[in-house]
Order: C-alpha cells, then structure tokens, then sequence
C-alpha cells in the first residue's frame, strides 16, 4: 500500500496540472473527465475483489493486488477524483453555496457508506462453527454490484451538474520548484492536510476495528450493520440539516474545531465505561460519528477555500493543483490507517486463531476493545488541535477573502 502511495504522488498532482490546463468544452472544464473515466474506474475496482485467485501462490496474490490497486488508485480513481473534487469551484462563487455542496457531498457519501456498510456485512458474512467468516465469492459478487452502480452514479452526476463559473485555463509555463515553493508555504493547505489526515487516521481506524469490535469481540456482526445504519442517520438527520447552518453563523474552522473534540469525548467516555452489550456501543459509536461528522461534512467546502486563499495571495486559480495535493494527502492517511490497525493488532498478539475462538482469549480481546476506543479518541483529538494550531481560516477571513476575489473578478 504504501509502495502505491508514492506512485500516487506522482499521479495525483501530475492529473492537478492536467485539469487546471484543461481547455473548456461545452460540458465544462472538469464534467468531461467525470464521462471518460467513470468505466474504468468501476472495472478496476472490481478487478481487486477476486476471491478466485485466493489459491494462488502468496508471489501472485501480491502481484495481482498491487497492479490492480495501483490500476484503481493511482490511475483510473485520481483521473475522476481531481476534478470532480475541484469542479465545486465552477458550480459557485459563493461561499454558502460551496458550504451547501458540501453537506450534498456528504449525504451522497453517507448514503453509499449506508448501503455498503450495512448491505456488506449482512451478505458476505457465513456462519463457520458457529463463528462469523468473511466469504470471499459472494464479496466478488457484491463488488461487481457496486461497480455497475458506480457507473450509473458518475453518469448521473454529469447528466445533473452545471458548470456556472468560468475557470480558466491555466496556460503558464510549468514550474515544478514553483508549484512545490506554493505549496510547502500555502499554511491553509497544510493545516487542512493535517486535519484531513488525522480526521482519517480517526474515522477510518474507528471503521476498521469495528470489524473486530462486533463480528468478534461481542459476537454479533449484525451490529456492525446497526451502527453503520445509526451513524448514517447521524449524519443525515443532524449533520447535514445543521452543518452548513452552524459553519454560516460560527465559521467552518469553529465549527469543526468544537465538534471533533466532541468526537474524541465520547470515545474516551467509552473506554472508561467498557459497555457490556454491542447496542450500547453503537449509541457511543453513533455520537462519536456526529462529532467527525460536522467536520466531515464542510472539508470539502474548506478545500475551496484553500484555493480561494491561494488565489488571492498568489493571483493564480490552482484548483486541480491543490485539490490534488490534498487528494494525495488523504491517501496517505488511508494508507497509514490500513498499516496503522494491522501493526496495532500483531503489537497485541491478535491473530487469525484469536478471531477463530475469541472466548479463548480475553485478553487480547480486552486489549482490541481498548484500540477501538483509543485510536479515534487520539485522532479526532488531534484534528482538534490541528485546526486550531495551523489552518489559519477563520470565518471573518474566509469572507475577506470572498469579498476580494468578487473585486477582482467585478461581480
């Protein structure tokens, strides 16, 4: 993972420039790339699932893993992502609109967590003597689904988006030491790095212990499905109606600030409580997600003002620039959670036969349950701090920058 993570540096600012030199079609600057590339993505993504070759030799296995991951990730993902991640800009000037298109960001996100999160375990899990086991064909099968309904979203969404500002096309001539003199001083986009990848490190670890957490540590894999559902509501039924709301009267930055140190409260709450019963952990679980869940849902509208921040300091509109950067940050922070939770695992002594008869070993699971609570308590904690420390846009100067860039632009 992390030998694709450094390719991925390449592709991800590599594709930044590609968009932001991009010439405007009637479709826009940024939707055609969302057309080109929706098929490939989905079928890389199903070419990583193929429980067919779990027989193979450990040498092959590895092989497949890494080209397919680096086909989807690297290539055919970031060729999607990067402008579809900058296109907000394009959509609106405004300030409130970018902060409502993030909370629609958000709910489309939490919709397809919902499905996959609660639809996954309740099928690709089969009894084994009495012990939940992952099947690795119905898992193929359920990627190949997911796949076909990926395609019909992205079609959709270039069906459905209007591009209603001109950004225009970035006809400089290519400074690789200037792109990387503006990124290392831009602090806005390194506060908002740190934050995203500490929000990850967070949310994700918090996502992949659950794995741990129901189906093993409490026996009862349908309350994974359960908390996915419940956080998922979380989302939709506070987040999204008051994110936007809260981030318009407060700042996005205040806001963010208060409510992933919420987040790091409840788990810590959680590990001094050690519920007994799974339910009574997804009520922890499910409040822990409002609080990375208000943060969540206006980063992306922080991202664009990151770039809003850059233009008026630099005069030039980076969209595809930035948004990459940030892009490639957040892959990193995917990739520190996957090896982060592994490495935890094997540091508690947890193995294949721990998951097999969990009764036999209380106190490794103790220990597992301890990480679940810990690793998003120390995550969100740090979002916290990192926001408050580094990322310098507070409301009054997110509108000082608005106001400027409608000067500029005479509007």
């Amino acid at each position: 993972i992390m030998a694709a993570r450094f390719v991925d540096a390449f592709t991800d600012v590599t594709m930044g420039q590609i968009v932001d030199r991009s010439k405007l079609t009637k479709d826009g600057k940024f939707k055609p790339w969302i057309k080109r590339m929706c098929g490939p993505v989905a079928i890389a993504s199903f070419l990583i699932y193929q429980s067919g070759f779990a027989n193979m030799p450990m040498g092959f296995r590895i092989f497949w893993m890494f080209v397919t991951y680096i086909l989807w990730g690297s290539i055919f993902y970031t060729s999607i992502n990067i402008p579809y991640g900058s296109m907000a800009s394009a959509v609106s000037a405004d300030p409130e609109d970018r902060a409502s298109l993030s909370t629609w960001r958000t709910i489309g996100a939490t919709l397809a967590g919902l499905v996959i999160g609660a639809g996954t375990p309740v099928f690709a899990y089969v009894m084994v003597n009495g012990q939940s086991v992952l099947s690795g064909p119905r898992l193929t099968l359920i990627a190949g689904v997911f796949s076909v309904l990926a395609i019909v979203c992205y079609l959709l969404c270039f069906h459905l988006v209007q591009e209603r500002v001109e950004v225009p096309q970035n006809k400089g001539e290519l400074d690789i030491s200037a792109i990387f003199r503006s990124i290392i001083t831009n602090r806005a986009l390194l506060g908002i790095i740190a934050a995203a990848v500490l929000l990850l490190l967070g949310m994700l670890g918090m996502q992949g212990m659950a794995s741990y957490i129901f189906p093993i540590y409490y026996n009862m894999p349908v309350a994974q499905s359960v908390a996915t559902v419940a956080s998922s509501v979380c989302m939709l039924a506070v987040c999204a109606p008051f994110a936007a709301k809260l981030a318009a009267r407060f700042g996005k930055k205040e806001l963010s600030v208060v409510s992933c140190a919420f987040g790091a409260a409840v788990y810590l709450i959680c590990l001094l409580v050690r519920p007994k019963d799974a339910m009574t952990y997804v009520v922890f679980f499910s409040l822990a997600y409002i609080g990375l869940g208000m943060f969540n849902t206006v980063i992306w509208a922080m991202i664009t003002d990151v770039i809003d921040d850059a233009e008026v300091r630099n005069g030039i509109r980076e969209d595809g620039t930035i948004y990459s950067v940030y892009s490639f940050a957040r892959k990193l922070g995917q990739a520190f959670s996957s090896g982060m939770i592994g490495a935890i695992l094997t540091m508690i002594g947890y193995t294949q036969e721990v998951g097999l008869n969990p009764g036999a070993h209380l106190d490794i699971m103790e220990r597992v349950f301890d990480w679940s609570c810990l690793i998003p308590a120390v995550g969100l904690g740090a979002v916290a701090l990192a926001l408050m420390m580094i990322y310098p846009l507070n409301k009054s100067r997110v509108e000082a920058n608005a106001a400027e860039l409608a000067r500029r632009r005479g509007v």
